[in-house]
């Protein structure tokens, strides 16, 4: 294998996938994407964006892209289904804190980011891939698509929580087990008006949040305890959504009622409850989802997959064999993601309680602790958000980019 131009081919074209396609090309490292999909268009409604990703984006050379799409607020926070707010914080007093925000934006905006910072013909859309062997430090890998068998210094594995890859490389391990909640997302493309309150409210074993985006149209999302597999009588997501939360506070029902039927997605949640023993076997490295899918409670899932890439594409010194910084790789992600997995899955326990008594509780201690300074409240986040990536030189051939990373 000639290490000066090494080759790398990336399973899977969701942000995680296009995330490290763009690290690695701007590391010099030849990428090819093979997406199942006939087209990027992501399944999903909004996305966001935590200082912790934002910062590694700007890594990659999109992070403003992004932010100029966010739409400012003042404060965001958590409700009761009657209206009472349990706890607010201040979004100036979030940037004051970790130097950014967190802000919102439409899941597509940030497909179209990375992608167009890629080199045209980097990205190949209805072409399935798959894992053939995970190569060695003597052999390269080899993946198998539509153009046949081809050999690569690296394979990423950003093939989703029911990766192909995963089980291949990890044959033993459990795999995903359902988390109890299903989602629903949208986004109501023409409200009745601009929602007065932002963030979330808690019931009984459920919750749904509320977040605008620039463009004037509202992100809204759900989750609920629910047996796997459960569905809609009728096949009406919406209507269910208005069963479960149309008699809550402003603004939810009239943005439920506003919604299109059609753009409401349902899914469960499945996640990695056991880590994986490395995020790396051979000349494969699993990203995001593959090897970490977590509950959304952190809204972390998509930034701890960029984080994934950056970190990836920045332990490959130029020269190098790819795989020679796989050991580094999983040592900076396994306890970092881990962590993080196992904070969603306690906030997650807290949205899951019940009973009266269980959710009385749950509310006083919300309510307790929303009366903290703002200082002390973000203080908890600072793990998770005052992460800050490591430096990706850019040692990619930049005219060969359909515009370059960060251009409108």
């Amino acid at each position: 294998m000639d290490q000066a131009e090494p080759r790398a081919v990336v399973i899977g074209g969701g942000i995680g996938g296009l995330a490290a396609a763009l690290a690695l090309h701007r590391r010099g490292v030849t990428v090819t994407v093979h997406e199942r999909a006939a087209s990027l268009e992501p399944v999903g409604a909004g996305l966001a964006l935590a200082p912790n990703a934002l910062r590694a984006l700007d890594r990659l050379g999109v992070g403003d892209r992004l932010r100029a799409l966010a739409t400012p607020h003042p404060a965001v926070g958590l409700r009761n289904p009657s209206g009472r707010w349990l706890a607010r914080t201040g979004t100036d007093a979030m940037e004051a804190h970790f130097g950014e925000k967190v802000i919102a934006v439409p899941r597509a905006a940030v497909i179209d980011a990375l992608a167009d910072a890629l080199p045209a013909g980097a990205v190949r859309t209805g072409s399935p891939a798959e894992l053939v062997d995970r190569g060695s430090a003597s052999r390269p890998a080899v993946v198998r698509s539509g153009d046949g068998e081809q050999d690569a210094d690296l394979v990423v594995a950003a093939d989703g929580i029911r990766s192909a890859s995963r089980a291949l490389l990890f044959p033993r391990h459990p795999g995903p087990r359902y988390s109890g909640f299903t989602t629903w997302r949208t986004i109501v493309a023409e409200p009745p008006r601009a929602p007065s309150a932002v963030g979330e409210v808690w019931g009984r074993g459920c919750l749904v949040g509320v977040v605008p985006l620039a463009d004037g149209r509202v992100y809204v999302y759900g989750a609920a305890l629910a047996p796997a597999g459960a569905r809609a009588a009728d096949g009406d997501e919406r209507t269910e959504l208005l069963r479960r939360y149309g008699d809550w506070c402003a603004p939810v029902p009239a943005l439920l009622a506003s919604a299109d039927p059609a753009e409401v997605l349902r899914h469960d949640v499945w996640e990695i409850a056991d880590p994986l023993p490395a995020h790396h076997r051979g000349r494969v490295a699993l990203l995001g989802d593959a090897a970490h899918a977590m509950c959304p409670f952190q809204g972390q899932g998509a930034c701890q997959a960029i984080e994934d890439a950056v970190v990836l594409a920045a332990g490959i010194a130029p020269g190098t064999d790819p795989a020679a910084s796989l050991p580094a790789y999983t040592a900076a992600r396994l306890s970092r993601t881990t962590a993080i997995a196992a904070g969603s899955r306690r906030i997650g326990a807290l949205v899951a309680r019940r009973s009266p008594l269980a959710v009385l509780l749950r509310d006083t201690v919300l309510t307790v602790a929303g009366l903290l300074p703002d200082r002390v409240l973000l203080s908890r986040a600072g793990a998770t958000y005052d992460w800050h990536p490591p430096a990706v030189p850019d040692n990619a051939d930049r005219t060969s980019h359909l515009g370059a990373p960060g251009s409108p």
